[in-house]
């Protein structure tokens, strides 16, 4: 067995009138979206970082600044699925996320996203545990700047 730990943070953009907040491939419409040259998934980022601490192969920087940058790829999945190919044989048995931020509310869409994560990396839902704090506010993430991820991915 081995662990992958990734972290990912991004400001909320409330300039941007156009594009939308997405978080773990999910839609959320209540609340500003993400400032990044991607749609700034900082969910799936988190797990493309925690997948890159098991093969030590760095895909958010300049493998994903490639794609997004000079082939104007910015859905943050096609990241995710690049990281993935450097897994070889070895497979995601489960990972736990921890999400801190003051909005938007994320309990409503766990299921969601639980459903969402679990098909990009082709485990079970059950496999895919998701938590969410507010952080009593004591970061700018919990006073509503934007949103940090942690993942903590567990591979055989």
């Amino acid at each position: 067995m081995i662990v992958g730990i990734g972290q990912d943070s991004h400001r909320f953009d409330f300039e941007d009138n156009d594009k939308k907040l997405i978080l773990g491939g999910v839609v959320f419409e209540d609340a500003p979206p993400l400032d990044g040259n991607s749609d700034a998934d900082v969910i799936l980022h988190s797990i493309t970082n925690a997948i890159s601490g098991v093969t030590c192969v760095n895909i958010l920087g300049a493998v994903s600044d490639d794609l997004c940058l000079n082939k104007g790829i910015k859905d943050s999945s096609v990241y995710l699925k690049e990281a993935l190919k450097y897994l070889d044989e070895k497979k995601i048995v489960h990972i736990s996320i921890s999400i801190e931020c003051l909005i938007p509310k994320i309990t409503p869409k766990i299921p969601e996203m639980r459903k969402s994560i679990s098909e990009l990396l082709g485990i079970p839902e059950s496999a895919v545990g998701i938590t969410a704090t507010t952080g009593e506010g004591l970061t700018q993430f919990g006073q509503g700047k934007g949103i940090q991820v942690f993942s903590c991915i567990t591979v055989d």
